[in-house]
């Protein structure tokens, strides 16, 4: 007789809680939704719109790259060359200079081919003065270029790479330039030379130079690959060929050089150099090398502090891939991007590869995020050729632009799937380092096919955001001309050694604003046989002060500045601080619409 009121209470008990916990769960509910509400608009602050415009014919650039094409199927054929930002006058805006081929045994053009060098004119356009500069390197086949000041004079030099020999240009400081490669003793007579970077390894105040070596093949040497059918043959793999060395050469401080590959230990390893960077990627203030191989281990030789170099390749797991595969390196740049002061490393590689991403640990080892990350194989069907870190929106995070191109002409009778010329990728940085492909937002030019070779990053019109300019096999360049980037804040710093370098190559720059830190560091090399805007990028999003951004310079000596305005240029000099510079701001006056 009671059992039946107790179920009752017990009934009415569950219907109460039931209503409470669904009024918690509706609260909840609604707490969450005026959270996210609250968090939203915050967290897409620095979420701008960016699209990219190719402005090249109206800038008035015409140079034509010559894939120097043939039935023989030259393996030389393949490579492209690379582009260089520079500012050779040193009138505060980029220049370009772009990298030509040569003629081959079973090449010949129909006009001789030479490298271009565009001034900037500061208005948008650009002026072809490559015959007073001294800089068309008629009859070298030509592959890549590195920009750096060897002399400290304070004005850029020009190191091209090439087929059989390179070339070192000296500047002069009037506009034209010398070649002063038989003095130095940096022809690196006989190599095929593709990238190379600038650096001070010792620490001495000069600049020194790695220069990258592929592979040993010649016409006599070269390999009928494919079918044997009309119009099937197509180029070896490079795997039919020994390697080339690595050559270093030491600044003597005299216009001449010291080759100290073999002492230093870079040159005694066998290798299919593709792609160098040149940082410090274990913060110890000395900077190391990163090079990007050709179906080969991958390099990473740590500097000792004493001239010399220790190979740590395979031990710190940057020389293959997660699953143990030397794939086919070419791209490559270092960055920090989750923001732990370590530099981490990009490298690109051909179609049905992955595009890896290596996580430095911060104990001399690096492992495989290409999945973690959000990249995964986004890119299976693309062959990524080079590729830069930049920081396209401002929103304070790397992402990674990637060029793409096959390098197989025909490459769709053997992979129907897979196209000859390829569109631009990008990765844009969500934070911490997970990465979305953005590609599709960046406007139609951003996403026309090319068979991209090199790629470099500047911002050529001084409005604070990163434009691209791209090297094409076969065909004319690109000037991708950043459109919206600067809606975040920004700031750049220009570096001027005085113990150090003059480039202040190997710089170590920290910036603080409102509780986000962000470090760059000043490197050599990059990309695929390219050179970008020496200036050090902070994209800054909404935040609006810097407390302060601290200079570490190679030689030890540590410059703070505090308290600094958003949204300019600045330079800075090695125990001085901020010095007047002019750096016009350009708008283009033929501007695509």
């Amino acid at each position: 007789m009671r059992k039946k009121p107790e179920a009752g209470r017990r009934r009415f008990l569950v219907s109460v809680w039931s209503a409470i916990l669904a009024l918690t769960a509706a609260l909840v509910v609604i707490f969450h939704q005026q959270a996210l509400a609250r968090q939203t608009p915050k967290a897409q602050d620095s979420r701008i719109s960016v699209r990219y415009t190719d402005v090249r014919k109206d800038a008035g650039i015409t140079f034509l790259e010559d894939s120097t094409q043939s039935e023989e199927k030259y393996y030389l054929e393949t490579m492209g060359t690379g582009v260089a930002w520079l500012d050779y006058d040193q009138d505060g805006l980029m220049d370009l200079f772009f990298v030509q081929s040569g003629e081959t045994d079973a090449y010949k053009p129909p006009h001789p081919l030479r490298s271009e060098l565009y001034h900037n004119n500061g208005d948008g356009t650009f002026t072809d003065v490559t015959e007073k500069a001294g800089l068309g390197g008629a009859g070298h086949y030509g592959q890549g270029v590195a920009v750096g000041d060897f002399d400290n004079d304070g004005y850029p030099d020009l190191y091209v790479t090439g087929y059989g020999r390179a070339i070192l240009y000296h500047n002069n400081g009037d506009g034209t330039f010398t070649n002063v490669t038989a003095k130095a003793g940096v022809a690196d007579e006989g190599g095929w030379s593709t990238s190379a970077g600038w650096f001070d390894y010792d620490k001495d105040g000069w600049l020194d130079l790695l220069v990258t070596n592929y592979i040993e093949w010649t016409p006599k040497t070269n390999l009928w690959c494919g079918e044997r059918r009309p119009g099937y043959r197509s180029y070896c793999n490079p795997g039919n060929y020994k390697g080339q060395k690595t050559k270093l050469y030491h600044n003597n401080h005299d216009g001449t050089f010291t080759d100290v590959s073999d002492s230093s230990g870079v040159g005694k390893p066998e290798s299919k150099g593709m792609g160098v960077v040149l940082a410090d990627f274990n913060n110890d203030g000395w900077p190391d090398i990163a090079i990007a191989n050709d179906t080969w281990p991958n390099f990473l030789f740590l500097n000792k502090h004493d001239g010399t170099f220790e190979d740590v390749s395979l031990v710190s797991g940057l020389a293959a891939s997660e699953d143990g595969r030397y794939e086919a390196g070419m791209g490559i740049d270092a960055a920090d991007v989750d923001g732990d002061g370590w530099l981490d490393v990009y490298i690109t590689h051909l179609d049905f590869e992955l595009n890896r991403l290596y996580h430095n640990n911060r104990d001399g080892t690096f492992d495989d995020y290409t999945y973690r990350s959000g990249i995964g194989n986004k890119a299976i069907l693309l062959s990524g050729v080079s590729m830069k870190f930049l920081d396209y929106d401002n929103d304070g995070w790397n992402d990674i632009v990637q060029l793409n191109g096959a390098m197989l002409d025909n490459v769709q009778l053997y992979h129907s799937e897979v196209s000859y010329k390829e569109p631009l990728l990008m990765f844009r940085n969500l934070g911490k380092g997970q990465f979305e492909k953005a590609s599709d937002s960046l406007g139609p030019d951003f996403l026309r096919p090319v068979a991209g070779r090199g790629i470099a990053t500047a911002d050529y019109d001084n409005d604070g955001d990163i434009d691209i300019a791209i090297n094409n096999r076969g065909d004319y360049p690109e000037l991708l001309r950043n459109d919206g980037g600067n809606l975040n804040h920004w700031l750049e710093v220009l570096l001027i050694g005085t113990r150090s370098n003059r480039d202040g190559i190997g710089a170590s720059l920290k910036l603080t604003s409102e509780g986000f830190v962000h470090v760059e560091q000043s490197k050599g090399g990059m990309s695929y046989m390219s050179a970008s805007d020496p200036r050090i990028f902070f994209g800054l999003g909404r935040r609006t002060k810097i407390e302060s951004l601290e200079i570490t310079w190679p030689s030890g000596q540590v410059d703070k500045l505090t308290s600094l305005a958003v949204d300019r240029i600045i330079a800075v000099k090695e125990g001085t601080g901020i010095v007047a510079r002019s750096f016009p701001k350009i708008r283009p006056k033929a501007a695509s619409q």
